[in-house]
């Protein structure tokens, strides 16, 4: 099922997020979901506070970005309960958007290199390090886990050129192309 992503100004997007266990209800039909939800907005990530679950739940498709982005090659991943355990000290700069900010690009910095724990979609722990793009895909989406946004990144000029984007995006008369839940409308 297409879920409505949550988009900028939901409260839920600012919240930090709960782990959760192999009983959480109706576990799988909720991965499922997401990554519908993820395929038909045209995303490579989704965190679940996108979809107004405060609970850190991850979905990964890197394969849409392949052909451009080797690292992303057979890149899909279910990241239950993540923890960045390392993060280079080298950085790269990429324009970024987010699906809870339709219509929004802006250049962020972030790690080349990490390493990662969590747990995948049958509770098996994971361990991975991961670079470039792959890389990118993931930090995005755990920063939904911790209640930040990409815009978090850039500048507070950048921000303030992005102002009236925000604000209808806000409002909810942004245009989308995929189901959105704005806080108003």
């Amino acid at each position: 099922m297409i879920l409505p992503i949550y988009t900028y100004g939901q409260p839920v997007l600012r919240e930090p997020t709960k782990p959760i266990d192999k009983d959480y209800p109706e576990l799988k039909q909720l991965i499922d979901d997401m990554f519908d939800t993820m395929y038909h907005a045209d995303g490579v990530g989704l965190a679940a506070p996108q979809i107004g679950r405060s609970i850190q739940l991850v979905v990964i498709d890197g394969t849409p970005v392949a052909n451009d982005r080797i690292e992303c090659k057979d890149f899909k991943r279910v990241l239950i309960n993540p923890e960045i355990v390392e993060e280079s000290h080298e950085t790269v700069t990429f324009e970024e958007g987010c699906l809870s900010f339709p219509g929004v690009h802006e250049k962020v910095t972030r790690p080349e290199k990490i390493k990662i724990r969590y747990m995948n979609e049958h509770f098996e722990p994971q361990e991975e390090s991961l670079e470039g793009f792959a890389a990118r895909i993931v930090l995005h989406e755990y920063e939904h886990l911790q209640g930040h946004v990409f815009i978090d990144n850039i500048s507070a000029i950048r921000r303030q050129l992005n102002k009236s984007k925000l604000n209808n995006i806000i409002k909810g008369t942004t245009s989308c192309s995929y189901r959105i839940k704005p806080l108003k409308k």
